[in-house]
């Protein structure tokens, strides 16, 4: 697929709607438009935003900034700037509905504070300059050089659909404001993506550290360009060159994707890799009345179908990489995407997932994931249809099994094994590790990821526990694990999907260093249906000497009884354990405790996690075991 290819310029100038007259939401002068929307909403969003009224700004000081580079922190500012923008959505919703300007003032102030930052994106990225930017390793950003990045181009979004919704308001106080909101977003985005060719994520260059396809950056970055360049640029001939430019950028990365639509990055992370490419789609298809439309492209419809492919059950998703396993996938995206390609278990997924939705999960940083939730609601229907829980799945891409005890229910067994390379998006080094759940949970688990740091995207990385391969459920041998970069990787993958079961079989030896002396490791990892229900991961290893020391990890979501030999009682959902057996005269049993105290880990896990050592009595150069895995 290539869409700069499909839709050239020239079909993009007669096309594209004319500058002025795209009319994704209503704004303020639609009075019916804000007015069909429910009672119930209308008064919810004015008395969210009332206590706005007169209210200080978070302040953004230049040492809260610094100290991503002073201590490592990137929360305290994060938290501040973001709540910037939150503000400005719900004040500009609330004078939305009522349209008497009492919420006007307090639009002007937060506009005018955003659009004085120095820096609209957030400390962590500040390095992104040009590669031979004297500035790159400063703690405080250089206003002279801006930069196309994440929240730069997500602050860009929320002033432009500011500008679109209440911009008559604003010109009626003074014109002087919207004319710096377009200054500004011309200044620090619209006119630095079309000059400027060096930033890797929107994948017009490659250096030494990018060599493959952008990551989640480009679409997300890309589909709130697409919204200012349709909400701002008043050149027609500007604003299609600029769109086919999004085009180039779009099939940068969608090359990167394998043909099953699977996220290397995890469930939280397709928010931002699968749901913003349909965020960039949604805007073309609409601001060409359908004309640039692709949503019979294979490639998009399986980018699609990768959420309900990795759902376990309720809020639970497979989480290998830095995703997240306890989550909802935007509702909104899901039933949408669904509608578009056609799939009924993604619009079911949506509705499902909508009812699951808890208020203070939704989006509100996103302007246009904001205006989505009001204006094209997802439906719900009463009863509210049950997620569809497909049998499994075998994405050969990013080579990930996932498979249940029986299709259409969460109850009983679930498996996820991963085989892949450790230089995925957001990688851990994890190479043939699995998950099992039990009743729509997971219980074998994959820990996921702390709160970001500075360490958390630098040469460290590694050095964080969630990272390594000995807090996974994987072998570590005479103390050697698993090693980063894309030449550590499986090797002869099959999958073996049928009805009775499903099965992963890989040589994960591969992952380690040489020194590690691993010259075979074959595992399987395999769910036995039926009546008898059990999943089982054999291992047969040769290694290259004698080993001194040869230890398998579990972990576990919660408490661990390795009370009796040969058999350990880990506490599962609703005080139905899962049962993992294994060979008493092989293997010797242990366990750890690993407290969290971390605002990303905690409502995922709670206040722990443990973790199990299964230690070889008598470590031999060649052999096999099998773990034995039931509910109990």
């Amino acid at each position: 697929m290539n869409l700069a290819e499909r839709f050239p310029l020239d079909e993009l100038r007669r096309t594209l709607v004319p500058p002025g007259t795209w009319t994704p939401y209503p704004d303020i002068d639609d009075r019916q438009g804000w007015e069909r929307l429910p009672d119930e909403l209308r008064r919810a969003l004015v008395a969210d935003a009332e206590p706005l009224l007169g209210t200080s700004w978070p302040e953004l000081k230049a040492t809260l900034f610094m100290e991503f580079q002073r201590n490592g922190n990137r929360s305290r500012y994060q938290k501040e700037s973001y709540e910037r923008r939150k503000m400005l959505i719900r004040l500009v919703a609330a004078e939305c509905v009522e349209n008497q300007g009492r919420f006007v003032d307090d639009i002007i102030n937060g506009i005018w504070a955003i659009c004085e930052e120095s820096f609209w994106d957030v400390p962590a990225h500040n390095r992104y300059f040009t590669r031979d930017s004297w500035n790159r390793n400063h703690p405080l950003p250089d206003v002279t050089n801006p930069v196309v990045a994440l929240f730069s181009a997500e602050t860009g979004a929320v002033i432009a659909y500011t500008h679109y919704l209440v911009g008559a308001r604003l010109d009626e106080v003074d014109p002087i404001v919207t004319h710096r909101m377009r200054h500004e977003i011309r200044t620090r985005l619209l006119d630095p993506f079309k000059e400027r060719d060096e930033w890797w994520w929107l994948g017009f260059v490659q250096d030494e550290h990018h060599k493959g396809p952008p990551n989640n950056w480009n679409p997300w970055i890309i589909s709130n360009l697409l919204a200012m360049e349709m909400l701002i640029e008043d050149d027609e001939e500007r604003r299609a060159q600029a769109i086919h430019r999004c085009l180039r950028g779009l099939d940068r990365f969608l090359s990167g994707y394998h043909s099953d639509g699977g996220c290397d990055e995890g469930i939280s992370y397709w928010g931002r890799a699968g749901a913003s490419v349909f965020e960039c789609l949604d805007v073309l298809d609409s601001a060409s009345n359908g004309a640039v439309a692709v949503w019979d492209e294979p490639l998009i419809q399986e980018m699609a179908r990768y959420v309900y492919r990795a759902h376990i059950g309720g809020d639970w998703y497979v989480n290998f990489a830095d995703g997240t396993a306890k989550t909802i996938p935007d509702p909104n995206i899901v039933y949408h995407f669904g509608e578009k390609i056609g799939d009924e278990l993604l619009i079911q997924h949506g509705i499902a997932s909508q009812a699951d939705l808890k208020p203070e999960n939704a989006e509100f940083r996103s302007f246009n994931r904001f205006l989505n939730t009001c204006f094209r609601p997802v439906p719900q229907p009463a009863p509210v249809p049950a997620y569809p829980l497909i049998r499994q799945s075998w994405l050969g891409g990013i080579q990930v099994l996932t498979a249940r005890q029986q299709e259409g229910t969460s109850e009983g067994l679930f498996l996820a094994a991963k085989g892949g390379h450790n230089g995925e998006s957001h990688n851990h080094n994890d190479i043939g590790s699995f998950i099992v759940g039990l009743d729509g949970q997971p219980v074998l688990i994959d820990a996921g990821v702390e709160e970001y740091t500075k360490k958390t995207f630098s040469a460290q990385r590694y050095e964080i526990w969630t990272m390594q391969s000995a807090y996974h459920n994987l072998p570590t041998i005479n103390g050697h694990q698993q090693a980063p970069g894309p030449q550590f990787a499986a090797r002869d993958v099959t999958a073996d999907l049928d009805d009775d079961h499903a099965e992963l079989r890989l040589d994960i030896a591969g992952a380690w260093e040489d020194d590690a002396g691993i010259e075979r490791w074959q595992r399987a990892a395999r769910l036995e249906r039926g009546g008898d229900a059990q999943v089982t991961i054999e291992d047969t290893w040769s290694l290259r000497d004698d080993p001194e020391r040869i230890v398998l990890t579990l972990m576990a979501a919660d408490a661990v009884d390795a009370s009796t030999p040969g058999r350990l009682r880990l506490e599962g959902p609703e005080q139905r354990d899962l049962i993992v057996d294994y060979d008493a005269d092989q293997w010797e049993a242990a366990t750890e405790r690993i407290d969290i105290d971390d605002r990303r880990m905690t409502p995922v896990w709670g206040n722990f996690v443990t973790r199990v050592f299964l230690t070889a009595t008598s470590p031999a150069k060649t052999g096999s075991t099998r773990l034995t895995i039931r509910a109990g």
